[in-house]
């Protein structure tokens, strides 16, 4: 994690904050979206059509994993054009770890959607989310430097594994092989997530 041998700290912070940028676009917007359709009840219109609701769900979601994909992509080049700071490990495994964070993030937002009212009620359960996930994920503090309570409970902040992978496919050139553990707790809480936004959507007919 702490590995920087230029000793440069926008080289260890660019990685990590692809992450915030998928938080926001990949997780707070869908779930504005979809609660923004409950208030004015356009929803209501997909509710009583024959279409499922895993498929409704799709239709929401899509768009925003490829605009997340295409902010990653956009972010690597910045990095690598403006501040010279180039991936030294493989983007395919970068890829693979956005790609398994934007289901997470999505799932976590249409579930907050689903229970949620109204958008105010919505914005401030996302915003408590992502103030944790900055916080205890180790984004700004390193985990390490954390008291040893607060490193358990970082155990269950999915945007840890995330920062950990891009950060070690960033500076240590590390591949999927070395951060497996990473990877499979990123589709464990994909999974656990998506499961439960499907689940606490009602799509009434």
């Amino acid at each position: 994690d702490l590995y920087n041998p230029t000793l440069d700290f926008r080289n260890y912070m660019i990685p990590a904050l692809m992450v915030v940028l998928i938080i926001i676009i990949c997780g707070f917007l869908p779930t504005l979206n979809l609660v923004s359709e409950k208030e004015t009840g356009t929803i209501e219109a997909m509710n009583v059509t024959p279409v499922g609701k895993f498929t409704f769900v799709l239709s929401k979601l899509i768009p925003y994993w490829i605009v997340g994909i295409m902010v990653v992509t956009i972010g690597m080049l910045i990095g690598r054009f403006v501040y010279g700071l180039a991936p030294c490990g493989r983007i395919v495994d970068i890829y693979a770890a956005a790609i398994l964070f934007s289901l997470v993030m999505s799932g976590l937002g249409v579930t907050i959607a689903n229970k949620s009212a109204t958008i105010l009620q919505s914005i401030f359960v996302m915003f408590a989310f992502i103030v944790v996930f900055q916080l205890m994920g180790g984004l700004f503090t390193p985990i390490s430097s954390m008291p040893v309570w607060a490193q358990y409970i970082t155990y269950a902040v999915p945007p840890r594994y995330f920062i950990e992978i891009m950060r070690s496919v960033y500076l240590k050139g590390a591949v999927m092989s070395d951060l497996w553990t990473q990877y499979a707790a990123l589709l464990g809480y994909a999974l656990l997530l998506c499961t439960i936004a499907a689940v606490t959507y009602k799509k009434r007919s």
